[in-house]
């Protein structure tokens, strides 16, 4: 087994005013060699965005573009003509494919909302835009581990990669085990809230952990803990 531990405070941090963003990996005015992706995993970005702010429309080719609101909404638009909110519990992905521009703002006047922004290269290139988005209602994965994004599941949000991601709501002292689709994948944890062990190794709120090498990740939650886990390869196929 081989693991990267990247720290809560050893992310990269751009305030905007308008938008609070921490950087796991090299993004917009971050750079950072030793931290341009974790395999295939491109983007991971912890974002707060004013109340009635956000992103205006911008475009994106080739990529797999993951929301998960963590609190509050945001409001979805794209160049298809689509116009959805996502909302706390939803899980959005966006295969950009060969062309797509698209606006991300909150949707809420009264109040920032916080959500993660997860990019992952394609498995098949400039295939046709689409969009896919689902509510997994927290109840389905307290104390369990639930897969929200797969290319082989009908109950995630479909992605155009060999990459699964899962949540899960852990109460303290609860321990499982999470099995790797493919034993040449990686798996990248992030700690959404409260403290996990995986493997020997404390984690604590908002840090990541990369793991490879490895068909299993023990889990402890040292407290009440929101994890995901993204599993993805760790290299282009051709």
């Amino acid at each position: 087994m081989k693991t990267i531990l990247h720290t809560a405070n050893s992310r990269g941090h751009a305030e905007h005013g308008w938008l609070n963003s921490y950087h796991t990996f090299s993004f917009a005015g971050y750079h950072n060699e030793e931290r341009h992706s974790f395999g295939l995993l491109r983007v991971l970005n912890d974002d707060t965005v004013a109340a009635g702010m956000g992103f205006g429309k911008h475009p994106h080719d080739n990529m797999e573009i993951v929301s998960i609101p963590l609190s509050g909404d945001l409001h979805h638009q794209d160049s298809t003509g689509r116009d959805k909110i996502i909302k706390q519990g939803d899980v959005q992905i966006m295969s950009a494919g060969s062309g797509i521009a698209h606006s991300e703002t909150n949707a809420n006047h009264d109040k920032e909302v916080k959500f993660l922004q997860i990019w992952v290269f394609p498995k098949k290139r400039n295939i046709e835009p689409r969009y896919d988005q689902r509510t997994f209602l927290p109840e389905n994965r307290q104390n369990q581990l639930l897969t929200v994004v797969a290319p082989d599941d009908d109950h995630a949000v479909w992605i155009n990669q060999d990459a699964w991601f899962t949540l899960g709501n852990l109460g303290k002292g609860f321990e499982t085990t999470y099995q790797t689709h493919l034993p040449e994948n990686g798996i990248y944890a992030f700690v959404i809230k409260g403290d996990v062990t995986i493997n020997g190794i404390a984690l604590n709120e908002r840090d990541g952990l990369g793991i490879t090498e490895t068909e299993a990740l023990n889990i402890t939650a040292d407290n009440d803990a929101e994890l995901l886990l993204m599993e993805v390869p760790m290299k282009l196929k051709n």
